[in-house]
């Protein structure tokens, strides 16, 4: 009786182990690559303190770019993984980045409040370098397009300010890694803005166009204001205060008609 048992157990493993056969040879054209974004972001903190919040911490992101003199890169997450860098997001109708998006952190110290204002801090030159060849890698590999490569205040202006108004993005633009809108263009909108500007519906309408979550209510809300201070950071940032003008709309119009 024993031995019988033991023959039909075997017999029973035996069918589980070989499982059902899988047919590869139908691969279907329909997919794209999961990473569709990537997320730039500051520290807020120095390189020791960076390291140890973003491998043992609540957060963490896949790359880290230091600030020492070579600007040293940090992998600490696989970009097959989720790393914990956006949060609460959104770009382009797409929610909760992190399962969506490459997070690269940059130490920086971001800002300090002084009794003459705002004081904000710039990358170092080997750390825009090192970004660059890092971004046009990961870029190539996964077919990021430019319009793709955000802030964390773009994806969060409610809540977020990093990388912050000193970040290059136009360098990293004309590097091919990010947009920009063309001056000419903008100028020509701007002579039209001039006389009139846009109504608050436009403005809301363009940003969220751009890819920016924005609310519809045609009024100049404080989750607008945040939306249109995170534009003018990224795009215009000799002045950020969420205020609509004749240049914010002309570099709108410039950006959407690319």
């Amino acid at each position: 009786m024993k031995t019988l048992f033991f023959a039909s157990l075997f017999i029973l493993l035996a069918g589980c182990s070989s499982g059902p056969r899988i047919d590869t040879n139908h691969p279907s054209v329909n997919h794209d690559n999961r990473v569709q974004f990537v997320v730039v972001h500051y520290t807020s903190t120095n390189l020791e303190r960076s390291l140890a919040l973003l491998t043992h911490g609540q957060v963490s992101s896949h790359y880290l770019i230091g600030d020492d003199a070579s600007a040293t890169i940090y992998k600490l997450v696989d970009e097959s993984q989720r790393a914990w860098h956006a949060g609460e997001s959104e770009w382009a109708g797409r929610t909760w980045l992190n399962s969506s998006s490459i997070g690269i952190e940059i130490v920086n110290p971001g800002y300090t409040d002084s009794p003459t204002g705002r004081l904000w801090y710039p990358y170092s030159e080997a750390q825009v370098k090192s970004l660059v060849v890092l971004l046009k890698d990961i870029s190539k590999r996964n077919g990021i397009a430019p319009k793709n490569i955000i802030g964390h205040s773009d994806i969060a202006p409610l809540r977020k300010l990093d990388p912050g108004p000193l970040f290059p993005w136009k360098r990293l633009a004309d590097e091919g890694l990010g947009q920009w809108p063309d001056a000419q263009t903008v100028a020509r909108f701007q002579q039209q803005y001039v006389t009139q500007l846009p109504s608050i519906t436009w403005f809301q309408e363009e940003l969220a166009k751009l890819g920016y979550t924005t609310p519809q209510t045609g009024e100049l809300d404080v989750a607008t204001r945040h939306v249109i201070a995170a534009f003018q950071m990224h795009f215009r940032a000799s002045l950020f205060d969420g205020t609509p003008d004749a240049e914010s709309a002309a570099i709108l119009s410039a950006l959407n008609q690319r």
